[in-house]
């Protein structure tokens, strides 16, 4: 043995065991880091408020102590758990529906807001508001039963791409709030997602993207009704609203949906205000945040005067209510998964 270690073996062996525990010792860092609840959100008040009501909910015996089954968490998707811009993942979805059905639907060349999207006038589709948006809707989702629905949002999802970054857009979720969800669910918290976004067209990606199944997920909804084609039993998607789950169709979405009232609530724009208005307004303990878009370098910085998650009246009012806004800028050391 000793032969075996003399002179330069000696030199060999030293710098194998250095390498060794070098390696050692990066693995131990990056566990470390991998471990560290909300590690892509920067060490600042928006963080400490965060983690401070998770313990103080989760701590048996404390004054803040709520019990495993209250432990009720809703979001908000479009720009609160995924980008909205430069506009919603579904109207992008409803676009591209659009141009393969257009040759089916002559009519839609002299056709607002159809005309505008086979044009690329896209300011002219927002021009539109939420009627022309309903509208696309009824002619892009409906006509079909659920399970081609299903199939047509998963096959669309794949290739898809985000217009700015090229990225798919199940890879445009934001890290930080992933994080969110996981540390809430490691600490007893059943979280769900409403949003205003259709709940068929949620659905397929929830589980995959925020770890969120899809019956715990809460979206508009258009009517269905069962059928039989030939014999096969199917549910069909017919051309009528039947529930709009944006501002005040937040809460009560919960209460049908949920049946329980939460104590922890993030949204980023004005459609979100009943929901946290409602949550805050609870008896016990309660959290209400809201994600405010500051970043123009790395993402978008809106709020105001956008088209698309406009942020107004629950800005002004986050402070005097206790709403905790986390500003992207400041408060998120990463803001996708794919940044260096």
């Amino acid at each position: 043995m000793r032969k075996c270690i003399q002179g330069s073996d000696a030199s060999t062996l030293s710098q194998v065991l250095t390498s060794v525990i070098c390696a050692v010792a990066v693995l131990l860092a990056a566990s470390a880091f991998a471990q560290e609840p909300l590690g892509s959100w920067n060490d600042t008040s928006a963080k400490s408020r965060i983690m401070d009501f998770v313990r103080a909910t989760t701590a048996e015996g404390g004054a803040g102590y709520v019990a495993p089954e209250d432990r009720i968490a809703v979001f908000d998707n479009d720009g609160t758990l995924w980008s909205e811009q430069p506009f919603y993942v579904q109207l992008s979805f409803m676009l591209d529906r659009v141009k393969a059905l257009a040759p089916q639907h002559p009519e839609w060349t002299s056709k607002e807001p159809f005309k505008s999207i086979l044009e690329g006038d896209l300011k002219g589709v927002a021009r539109g508001g939420e009627k022309g948006i309903v509208e696309l809707g009824m002619e892009t989702h409906a006509g079909m039963t659920t399970d081609e629905f299903n199939s047509i949002v998963a096959d669309w999802l794949a290739t898809a791409r985000h217009p700015q970054t090229g990225k798919p857009y199940d890879q445009m979720t934001f890290l930080p709030m992933r994080e969110l969800l996981d540390y809430l669910r490691a600490n007893g918290f059943k979280t769900y997602i409403v949003s205003g976004g259709g709940v068929e067209f949620m659905r397929p990606m929830t589980q995959r993207a925020y770890g969120i199944p899809p019956e715990q997920v809460v979206g508009s909804t258009i009517v269905t009704e069962y059928a039989l084609v030939g014999d096969t039993p199917v549910l069909q998607r017919l051309p009528k609203i039947d529930f709009v789950n944006d501002g005040p169709g937040k809460p009560a979405a919960i209460n049908k949906f949920i049946g329980r009232r939460p104590i922890f609530a993030a949204g980023n724009s004005d459609g979100d205000y009943e929901m946290l208005r409602w949550v805050t307004a609870g008896d016990g303990p309660h959290f209400a945040m809201i994600v405010h878009h500051t970043d123009g370098e790395r993402e978008y910085a809106y709020d105001r005067d956008s088209e698309f998650g406009r942020l107004d009246k629950a800005l002004d009012e986050a402070g005097g209510r206790g709403w905790l806004v986390v500003d992207i800028k400041d408060d998120w050391k990463r803001i996708y998964a794919f940044e260096q």
